[in-house]
């Protein structure tokens, strides 16, 4: 046991180092708030006097320079006046102001300033988010066509014939204020409606019908057209849906002048028909028979040319290719010009040069058979009712899918019943299970919650009010703007299951949609639109300037720069990339026109054909050309 007095000097001890540690904690506390009431420098009172002396002078209530006042413009409450201070970061940033000639204040400042707003600015934006109000948004005609291909899988049907063009606002027509409605436009779309149910349910009863694909008029036809066999030039490749099966005529046409005088009939020549890559028709023509045949009555000479490439053929309903090209007899360049051009055609009337393709005709069906097989029916028709008694609820069965992706959303008990009676209303005026639903079909292609995008508030939320967009609304924002289409089943089953709030499951949605072949649209749509790539194909320019200019060109230009935004998209490159980028995709036409082949073979380097034009970044490896240069001129 301690003693007292132990006791006590342990007692004082204690004391006396609690009375030092409150000391100066204290002296601390003191010192802490004593730093805390000194006064801070008021920077909206010093940014103000840097404005007053080198911006007021012209910006100001009397003079108005620009229509813009700053002498009342208030820095103390910078979000008050967001408009006008919007207009002075982004004439400092760019370094417009003050004017050249005019006193100039030290950069340092300025960046002071300039962060001072944009801070300010931000604060607020981040504290009073306003993410707007969706309104009624029509599908433009790249969407409808889009949502009619993942529909109904008719991969090769283009809408977009058939619609007018949409109107534009700030440079794109997918801007809801700008897409609206006529009676003349619901006029169409009920008569494409009618169109694509046919199609889509291989309707024997469909007429026959002509359809001429044509070749632009400044398409160089002198090498291989990618898509067709190899060893051939020229001509051309289309993708057609043939609605059933039947038989179809297809007629090539060459081109000719203005009094029906076929080009090129000086030398002989072979014309290859083919149907998904295999010959149908090989047929021989050119040559002094025919260039007599042609001196005589012109258009009679054509026709009865011509009459030797028509074929009729039986095709299964379903998306076929047909391809026209001539057997390449030869790659030298032509003996009868020093420096011939890389265009073939220039002048319109003369005849001189080579044979080339001007259209494909199709006409068709004839004789058609019964419904029968095609991917737009195994695509609908998820059963198939056994007796007259199976019929409605198969018919609920089919038409509740359909609508479901067609609607964005399961389709209630009241729209059910309302395609249900359509589907009533067709069979019995059809008199058979595919007439019904056939009908029905054309209603949903029609309907409001098809046509239109819209976005219900919830019911428990206040007018006015945020509130997050629900997972089914967000899985239609994501699709329209990757694909420009509808959402697929795997996105519409996960956002009905509440699963795309998740950030996981939301990126590897967004990664899985980027990596499909749809999200070529996000190129196509949005960079077409943004850099005027659609503009592309209305641009001729001089020929007595640039004669080399052609159509493939014109062409390998346009997917150049799709294909540089879908890098940068794809593989998550920094958006300055599109400025700055090192490397670049080219095939042969467009490698020419840069010089590139030339300066490859003058180092003796290898031509790697395998980056072929129309390839997305994901399917082949981005051909480099900086790095090859690069790698090139190390060996000197």
């Amino acid at each position: 046991m301690l003693s007292s007095d132990v006791k006590r000097k342990y007692l004082f001890l204690l004391i006396s180092l609690a009375a030092i540690i409150f000391a100066a904690s204290s002296r601390f506390t003191l010192q802490a708030s004593t730093q805390l009431r000194q006064p801070t420098p008021d920077l909206s009172t010093e940014h103000r006097a840097l404005i007053d002396k080198y911006c007021v002078t012209c910006h100001n209530q009397r003079t108005k320079t620009a229509g813009l006042t700053l002498d009342t413009a208030d820095l103390a409450n910078v979000p008050a006046q967001s408009d006008i201070w919007e207009k002075v970061i982004r004439k400092l940033r760019a370094e417009m102001m003050p004017p050249v000639g005019a006193p100039h204040p030290d950069e340092g400042q300025l960046n002071a300033l300039v962060t001072f707003l944009e801070t300010s600015l931000d604060k607020w934006a981040a504290a009073h988010p306003n993410p707007g109000r969706p309104t009624l948004h029509r599908l433009n005609r790249a969407e409808y066509g889009n949502a009619v291909r993942d529909l109904f899988a008719l991969d090769a049907l283009d809408i977009t014939r058939y619609l007018p063009p949409d109107p534009e606002a700030y440079g794109f027509d997918n801007i809801a204020d700008s897409l609206g409605t006529s009676p003349a436009l619901m006029e169409r779309y009920l008569s494409i409606a009618w169109k694509v149910a046919r199609m889509a349910m291989a309707d024997a009863k469909i007429p026959a019908t002509t359809e001429t694909f044509r070749a632009r008029m400044d398409l160089t036809q002198r090498d291989h057209i990618e898509g067709l066999p190899l060893g051939t030039r020229g001509g051309m490749v289309v993708q057609y849906n043939f609605p059933v099966d039947a038989e179809y005529e297809i007629r090539p046409k060459l081109w000719a002048n203005t009094v029906e005088q076929i080009g090129g009939l000086e030398h002989p020549d072979t014309l290859e028909v083919t149907f998904d890559g295999q010959r149908i028709k090989l047929v021989n023509f050119g040559g002094h028979e025919d260039e007599v045949l042609a001196a005589g009555v012109s258009a009679a000479a054509r026709a009865q040319i011509e009459a030797r490439f028509i074929s009729r053929i039986p095709v299964k309903a379903g998306p076929h290719k047909i391809g026209v090209a001539f057997l390449k007899k030869s790659s030298a360049p032509p003996v009868d010009v020093l420096r011939p051009f890389l265009r073939d055609r220039i002048d319109p009337v003369s005849t001189n040069g080579i044979a080339q393709l001007d259209k494909i005709v199709v006409e068709g069906p004839f004789n058609p058979l019964p419904s029968g097989d095609s991917p737009s029916r195994r695509r609908i028709l998820i059963c198939t009712p056994t007796s007259v008694t199976e019929a409605p609820s198969c018919a609920n069965k089919i038409l509740s899918a359909v609508a479901r992706r067609a609607y964005r959303r399961p389709a209630t008990d009241a729209e059910l019943k309302q395609l249900m009676g359509f589907f009533d209303s067709g069979r019995q005026n059809g008199g058979s299970f595919d007439s019904g639903i056939e009908t029905a079909l054309a209603f949903i292609l029609v309907s409001p919650q098809f046509l239109f995008r819209f976005e219900k508030d919830p019911d428990n939320v206040a007018a006015g009010a945020r509130y997050h967009v629900s997972d089914l609304e967000l899985a239609s924002r994501l699709s329209f703007f990757i694909w420009s289409s509808i959402p697929d089943d795997a996105l519409l089953e996960l956002a009905l299951k509440g699963r795309l709030k998740d950030p996981a499951v939301l990126e590897a949605q967004v990664r899985r949609m980027l990596a499909d072949e749809r999200a070529r649209a996000l190129g196509a749509n949005f960079a077409g639109q943004w850099l005027y790539l659609r503009n592309l194909k209305a641009k001729y320019p001089i020929d007595d300037v640039f004669p080399d200019f052609d159509d493939n060109l014109r062409r390998s230009m346009q997917r150049e720069t799709e294909m540089l935004f879908e890098s940068v998209v794809l593989e998550d490159r920094s958006a300055l990339t599109l400025l700055n980028a090192d490397y670049t995709f080219m095939n042969e036409r467009l490698a020419k026109h840069y010089g590139v082949v030339q300066y490859l073979i003058s180092r003796g380097a290898k031509i790697d054909a395998k980056n072929k034009l129309g390839k997305t970044p994901a399917e082949v490896a981005p051909k480099r050309t900086a790095d090859l240069i690069a790698k090139l001129a190390k060996k000197d």
